[in-house]
């Protein structure tokens, strides 16, 4: 049994940096958060504790606030606090700090506090370590474990998930893809190899070199698929890697992972694979299957989800096979001559985001992206190739003398 102290809780979000040379502690920029009830009652308590008016309180007054008032709190909270509190090498803690933590704001004082003060988490074992929890609770402890490397995160995200937003973007990319290709079928009165129907790519959303003045289709191509095999081997991956990165990372940090991995795919076909038309959406999907693989490679030891190897074989097995489908279909005598087959160039571009863009997102769970260096630089050279792109599919074309096949 822990200690009266640490049997308590507290709202999840930390921010006290503190350096083991005992440098001035970093007050997070630019959030105006203001502490709603109930954490009106801890500002009165904390301003209580801080007799100079200063801002600071010393962390042996914190823990009495702690010890006093934390039975209004949420215990793995709680555990984040007195993590913190040790971590502190300048025994000061400023209120500021503590309305982020109360109003879950993460940043990088939070990995420091706790690395620098040589601690962890003091709870009373692991997060998979935990009984009488009910399903809901026990399907977040495994995202948990599938998505992220760190103990002290899955902690944090178990401790905050609440469902709210659910993880409504993949699923509804996904539901649109079954609704065009229903469409489609029915349209087309064909389900495998739809591509070979002379009307497949007449519609207003496949990529063809011919309309590409069409914007728009450098995206919506994603929404159509050659077929019932292509469809599912890419609704598969998408939904089982997709919504559980989406429940980690969020609908904004995932959709801007896979958009860009969407784009790219076109882009690289116009630029490599000129005379192709495109469909599917491979681009998304195997940017954010590679992103996910490369960060379990990248923090093999921190991951801990259940036979995690056999389970990366049998995502890179499904990968192969469809993009071995793909290229197979792509030099396939073609049904309507001289328009080729599908080009199968639109993986590669999704993997190429994956492995830079796409893996420094799920790599910064608890830290906000404008902050990443790492982040602007592949940011930066993934808009150059867009540019790039852009500029090659406007000259590139009529300068090469490049033959391109009829307009569907």
């Amino acid at each position: 049994m822990p200690d009266a102290s640490r049997d308590v809780s507290v709202y999840s979000s930390p921010a006290v940096a503190a350096n083991a040379e005992g440098d001035e502690i970093e007050v997070l920029e630019s959030i105006d958060v203001l502490p709603v009830a109930p954490e009106d009652q801890w500002k009165s308590l904390f301003d209580k504790f801080d007799s100079e008016s200063s801002g600071f309180i010393s962390t042996e007054r914190f823990r009495d606030l702690l010890a006093a008032h934390g039975s209004e709190l949420d215990p793995h909270k709680l555990e984040v606090l007195l993590a913190l509190a040790d971590g502190n090498a300048d025994g000061k803690i400023c209120y500021q700090d503590f309305v982020n933590l109360m109003s879950n704001k993460r940043s990088n004082s939070f990995r420091r506090a706790i690395l620098q003060g040589g601690r962890q988490l003091k709870g009373a074992g692991a997060l998979g370590e935990e009984v009488g929890l009910g399903l809901s609770q026990r399907l977040v402890r495994h995202i948990a474990y599938e998505t992220l490397p760190r103990e002290i995160d899955r902690k944090w995200y178990f401790d905050s998930y609440t469902c709210c937003p659910p993880p409504w973007l993949i699923l509804a990319i996904t539901i649109a893809e079954v609704a065009v290709f229903m469409y489609y079928g029915l349209q087309l009165d064909r389900w495998v190899l739809q591509v070979s129907s002379p009307h497949f790519l007449r519609g207003p959303l496949p990529y063809h070199p011919q309309l590409r003045i069409q914007a728009w289709r450098y995206l919506s191509y994603a929404f159509m698929h050659a077929g019932i095999e292509h469809l599912g081997l890419n609704m598969a991956m998408q939904l089982l890697v997709g919504v559980p990165l989406e429940m980690v990372h969020g609908a904004l940090r995932i959709g801007l992972v896979y958009v860009c991995g969407v784009l790219a795919g076109s882009l690289a076909v116009s630029v490599t694979d000129m005379t192709a038309p495109v469909v599917g959406s491979s681009g998304g999907v195997y940017a954010l299957v590679s992103a996910h693989l490369a960060n379990v490679v990248m923090n093999w030891s921190g991951m801990k989800c259940q036979f995690k190897l056999f389970r990366m074989a049998m995502a890179l097995v499904c990968m192969s096979v469809e993009f071995g489908r793909a290229v197979w279909l792509r030099f396939y005598p073609p049904a309507f001559p001289p328009c080729p087959n599908p080009s199968f160039v639109a993986h590669l571009g999704g993997v190429m985001v994956g492995l830079t863009l796409g893996v420094v997102v799920l790599q910064n769970y608890e830290q906000r992206l404008q902050e990443q260096s790492l982040f602007w630089i592949f940011f930066s050279v993934y808009f150059l190739f867009v540019l790039c792109a852009v500029f090659w599919n406007v000259f590139a074309y009529s300068l090469l003398d490049v033959r391109l096949p009829p307009t569907p």
